[in-house]
């Protein structure tokens, strides 16, 4: 199983823009390494979360025909910690769309106050120039991805 960094998707207009929350608990392991005495969200997995909510909005608008991978954080600003207790919205816009490539600009919002701002590049590798082969089958939406995605979207049957 993957490990899902957003618990549901709030809003959803396909090719355009997409809002994910994701409730942070203390019951998070990884929240108790980082750091002692002071758990808060390490930057890197607020940006997995950014991916994962830009990935599905790029990977939707085409409808999940390409395999969608980060290819680079063009951007990435953290204002503020995400702590415990937190409920925070990754709120992702589509720059471009185009057959090779994606960009997104997104903000992490915590209780609408804004602790990040970041923009990401993802590439379809299926039409990649440089003539590498990747499997037939979509490892990126696979199975399980999707029937767990279908549960986050309002409107579950949309898939």
């Amino acid at each position: 199983m993957r490990w899902i960094w957003i618990d549901k998707f709030t809003e959803f207009e396909s090719g355009v823009r997409a809002v994910a929350l994701k409730s942070v608990t203390l019951a998070e392991e990884h929240l108790h390494d980082h750091f002692p005495g002071y758990p808060m969200v390490p930057a890197s997995l607020l940006l997995e979360g950014m991916a994962q909510t830009g990935g599905i909005l790029v990977g939707e608008a085409r409808g999940f025909r390409e395999k969608v991978i980060l290819a680079k954080i063009s951007r990435a600003i953290f204002h503020d910690d995400v702590l415990p207790g937190c409920m925070i919205a990754f709120h992702a816009h589509v720059e471009s769309l185009g057959d090779e490539a994606a960009s997104i600009r997104g903000e992490i919002q915590r209780e609408g106050a804004v602790v990040a701002e970041i923009e990401l590049m993802y590439s379809h590798i299926d039409q990649n120039l440089g003539g590498l082969e990747f499997p037939q089958e979509n490892f990126v939406f696979n199975d399980q991805f999707m029937s767990l995605l279908r549960s986050y979207l309002p409107d579950g049957n949309r898939m």
